[in-house]
């Protein structure tokens, strides 16, 4: 990853675009706001404003590190997570093979900060986007593109639009549904067999191997995403056994998985991936570890169920005002939908701070979100006023990121170090 493109993000000027920053900053770059080390509290920043914690990024960055490498296993954390290059290069810079993406435009704004290895865990059938992947191949002989299939017709039109524009073969995955009504993916053993079949003989294509989501396995159970999983790594021995992995210069077999919830159970059965004609590179892309939740992901992480594997930490924290406080059951902050997360859950009140004084939000729930008011019901023993400012956990961290284009790094004392720009 190029880090002279990271670097030259410190360059961008403050200004109305990024909100929650203090006002007083207009004009500065970036870098040189982050220089004056001010205070989160102190500093002139404004609510509603969403920080990550520096210290609690560093603490998930080195887990997920020392966990792929206990288990064996190859790391492309899904970057539509953030959106962030500069979180890119820390997962990089911590042992991730490569970034994992959903759609060009991603793909784009990955390339442009120098990411060589990128898998699309999607199937890509875009003639304009093909055309583009095809040239990003030509100008950069180290770059590495792996992308879905789950069609015949998807492998069609793939090789149409790459032979018209020449250069490398593009390396293919065919993607095993999770299950009957489950997301994208070819539903059985059989329709996978079609489409290998298909992508071993396009010229500009090279099956590379399999891959699939078990976070979109019907009614998950432990059992279930095993036993899905299983059929997966089957699948890559038979495809591998019928001779298709043939592809020039095709070094190792991909066999890929790997949300949040079950990496464990990925693990677990790719630990058990039989012999294969090519080494394998085993495939994880879990992307919501970097700054974990205080909902969703903290009730389904697999650290809940393998505790002395670790513990990931929460490391968000969106800080809203009071600007209501129209009875005592009741009370309103200045955040609500295009600032926060709620499609898995409400954010947590979890302090309240007045002046240098912080305590426990106690008696305090979120209770609902208009656009820009978060409702409040408050307890006998809320002790809230207006002004107060309200530190909230949120949940999904995927609808969180995309609302915040530049977000203060936060050390433990209040200390903002630095900023992380996304592109959504």
């Amino acid at each position: 990853m190029s880090a002279d493109a990271v670097t030259r993000l410190s360059g961008e000027r403050i200004d109305h675009r990024f909100k929650g920053l203090p006002l007083d900053a207009d004009g500065l770059t970036v870098g040189e706001l982050a220089a004056q080390r001010r205070n989160l509290f102190t500093g002139g920043f404004t609510t509603p404003v969403l920080t990550l914690s520096a210290e609690r990024l560093r603490h998930n960055l080195r887990l997920m590190e020392s966990y792929t490498e206990r288990h064996g296993l190859a790391f492309a954390p899904h970057g539509k997570t953030t959106m962030a290059p500069r979180l890119f290069r820390e997962q990089l810079e911590h042992g991730a093979w490569g970034i994992t993406l959903a759609v060009p435009h991603q793909v784009r704004v990955a390339r442009a900060f120098g990411v060589r290895r990128v898998f699309l865990a999607n199937e890509l059938v875009d003639p304009a986007a093909l055309r583009w992947v095809a040239a990003e191949l030509t100008a950069d002989p180290a770059f590495r593109f792996i992308c879905y299939a789950d069609s015949v017709r998807g492998v069609e039109l793939m090789d149409a639009a790459l032979r018209e524009a020449g250069g490398r073969p593009v390396d293919v995955v065919v993607e095993l549904a999770a299950g009957d009504g489950a997301r994208t993916g070819a539903r059985t053993e059989a329709d996978c067999l079609a489409v290998a079949e298909a992508v071993a003989a396009a010229p500009s294509l090279r099956l590379a191997g399999v891959a699939g989501y078990e976070g979109e396995v019907p009614d998950a159970t432990e059992e279930r995403v095993r036993a899905w999983l299983v059929r997966l790594v089957e699948l890559a021995a038979r495809l591998d056994g019928a001779g298709l992995f043939t592809g020039t210069g095709l070094e190792e077999i991909v066999v890929s998985a790997g949300g949040s919830a079950w990496f464990d159970t990925v693990a677990e059965v790719f630990a058990r991936l039989p012999g294969l004609s090519r080494p394998a590179l085993k495939l994880l892309r879990s992307g919501a570890y970097v700054s974990h939740d205080d909902g969703h992901y903290r009730s389904i992480t697999p650290f809940v169920r393998v505790p002395e594997e670790g513990a990931l930490e929460p490391a968000f924290r969106l800080w809203a005002q009071v600007v209501s406080r129209p009875t005592g059951e009741q009370a309103f902050l200045n955040a609500g939908k295009r600032d926060a997360a709620y499609d898995l859950g409400m954010p947590e009140a979890q302090v309240v701070r007045r002046g240098d004084a912080e305590r426990p939000a106690e008696q305090i729930a979120v209770t609902r979100l208009s656009d820009q008011h978060a409702w409040l019901e408050t307890g006998p023993g809320a002790d809230l006023e207006v002004g107060d400012w309200v530190g909230m956990g949120l949940s999904h961290p995927c609808t969180v990121f995309d609302k915040w284009q530049l977000i203060p790094l936060v050390e433990a004392d209040g200390t903002v170090v630095d900023y992380i720009r996304t592109f959504f």
